[in-house]
């Protein structure tokens, strides 16, 4: 069976920077799996790629930053003061909160925190790296029609709402 619109591919995958470091992976023992077909399953540009593709075809991609997590933007990084915060805010915390216009949540990582400021930053942490993934299809299969309706995979007998 070939990869196409309302399928559920099952993939081993290893992500890494262009450099080599790995950075995530499915392995046989834990592979992923995503319902094909404009879901926002997976990164757009790696579902046009499997389109067509079937069990045992292998893809080699290099995601840009706009294919991946967005390019860097400075005006993510915020100066706030410390009083805003929980007391025990440190780095590497995150945090959830609004953009500078208020219109959609972002997830804050904390930078620094010094002098009574907190500098968070609302970027991805990979946002503006390019990145590799190579995989390969271990199982394509028609999607349930609840998981259409749903919008994504159900785990085997079980429900994930």
């Amino acid at each position: 069976m070939q990869i196409g619109k309302d399928t559920v591919v099952t993939l081993t995958y290893q992500l890494t920077t262009l450099s080599g470091e790995l950075l995530e992976e499915a392995t046989l023992e834990s592979p992923a799996a995503y319902l094909h077909g404009g879901y926002d399953g997976i990164f757009p540009k790696v579902e046009e790629s499997l389109e067509g593709k079937a069990a045992g075809d292998e893809l080699d991609v290099v995601l840009e930053p706009n294919d991946a997590f967005g390019e860097y933007d400075a005006e993510l990084v915020r100066v706030e003061p410390a009083h805003l915060f929980p007391e025990e805010v440190q780095v590497g915390m995150q945090l959830e909160g609004a953009s500078e216009e208020g219109e959609h949540a972002l997830l804050y990582t904390v930078t620094d925190v010094a002098e009574g400021q907190v500098v968070v930053d609302g970027n991805h942490p990979l946002a503006g790296q390019s990145l590799r993934l190579q995989c390969q299809v271990r199982e394509v299969r028609v999607a349930l029609p609840v998981e259409v309706e749903h919008g994504h995979v159900h785990g085997e007998h079980e429900h994930p709402h």
